[in-house]
């Protein structure tokens, strides 16, 4: 791909999905068992990926993670809860025009949290990551499509 370069996270070991969508409903599912430190979620087409990112809604991140031993909504301690089960499949489910998304623990089917009344106005992709400038864990984490 011509230019590359610029889609690359330069401190962020994280990856957007290839495949975009900007209206209807999607959903996928992340293996997060065995790691000890991850985000997923979805994020805007235009990001800027390059030096220290803000992993909130503000700047296009819609994301849940754990980290530090705490399990957060952005990336911020300030946004941080706790749940009763370790999950160990994590569902993202997005509604472009509801402008929701969502997130669930697959194996308890229970509720993670949720971003609603979002706007988008861009193509989102899925986002996953490993942490912020290294991770020791060589644990992959693994977008699933037996589901």
């Amino acid at each position: 791909m011509k230019g590359k370069g610029k889609y690359r996270f330069d401190n962020y070991l994280g990856v957007v999905g290839k495949d975009g969508f900007s209206s209807g409903c999607f959903y996928f599912e992340v293996q997060v068992k065995g790691q000890t430190q991850w985000h997923l979620g979805v994020t805007r087409e235009s990001v800027n990926r390059k030096d220290r990112i803000s992993l909130s809604p503000e700047n296009g991140y819609w994301i849940v993670g754990w980290r530090y031993g705490e399990y957060q909504a952005r990336d911020s301690p300030d946004y941080s809860f706790s749940l009763s089960v370790d999950p160990q499949r994590v569902g993202v489910f997005v509604d472009y025009e509801k402008g929701l998304v969502s997130f669930n623990d697959v194996e308890s089917m229970c509720h993670i949290c949720s971003y609603t009344d979002q706007s988008f106005n861009e193509k989102l992709y899925p986002f996953i990551s490993l942490g912020y400038l290294w991770n020791a864990n060589s644990t992959r984490l693994i977008i699933c499509d037996d589901y």
